[in-house]
């Protein structure tokens, strides 16, 4: 592990939830190394703004996105198919790093640039049929500090949140995606920009 890149105090954390497998690893990159991977992602990616159809309403989508793999798999979520653009050598970087740690080949990463606190991501699971049974996602946080907040399909009293770090990694793995949901919610409080990289396979 190359020290100069990686907090060497960091340690992972496993979140205590049931039907779940949760993992936290708050300074997975150094503060210096986030820094100068959130200035260039904010700069150099491709980012968009699609309309988002919910509940027969459409509107634009409450933070910009962007697509990038390995091969051609669309990904499709919400009535909105997104067609990727080849990995950079920073999102192949970030990508190598976090595969030694998940020991899992990352075919694709979608990118949400939250602009400030009224962007936000709704309840949802990462349960695309493209990414098959169980899935392993690998989500990495740049920039503003946002609560990321889970919630169990069944079970209305299971509850958990924790605030995504500059420069951490969350992987859900295991039955995360078949039994909870996750959000990104809005907040008047921040500002500043966050940008979110979340590494999967699709199929």
């Amino acid at each position: 592990m190359n020290l100069d890149l990686f907090d060497s105090q960091n340690k992972p954390i496993t979140l205590d939830m049931d039907d779940a497998d949760v993992v936290y690893f708050p300074s997975f990159f150094s503060r210096a190394k986030s820094d100068e991977l959130f200035e260039i992602l904010q700069k150099t990616i491709a980012w968009r703004q699609d309309n988002i159809t919910v509940f027969g309403k459409t509107y634009p989508q409450p933070r910009l996105t962007a697509l990038y793999g390995n091969n051609n798999n669309p990904y499709s979520y919400s009535n909105i198919t997104m067609h990727p653009d080849p990995f950079t050598k920073n999102l192949l970087f970030i990508k190598k790093k976090i595969e030694e740690e998940c020991n899992v080949n990352f075919t694709s990463c979608l990118l949400n640039l939250y602009r400030d606190g009224q962007d936000s991501n709704g309840w949802h699971a990462d349960n695309e049929k493209e990414l098959g049974e169980n899935p392993v996602i690998a989500s990495v946080s740049f920039g503003e500090e946002r609560w990321f907040h889970f919630k169990h399909k069944i079970n209305k009293d299971l509850k958990q949140k924790i605030l995504l770090q500059h420069g951490s990694l969350l992987i859900m793995q295991g039955k995360t995606q078949e039994c909870w949901l996750h959000q990104i919610p809005k907040t008047k409080k921040i500002t500043d920009p966050r940008i979110n990289l979340t590494f999967r396979v699709i199929r």
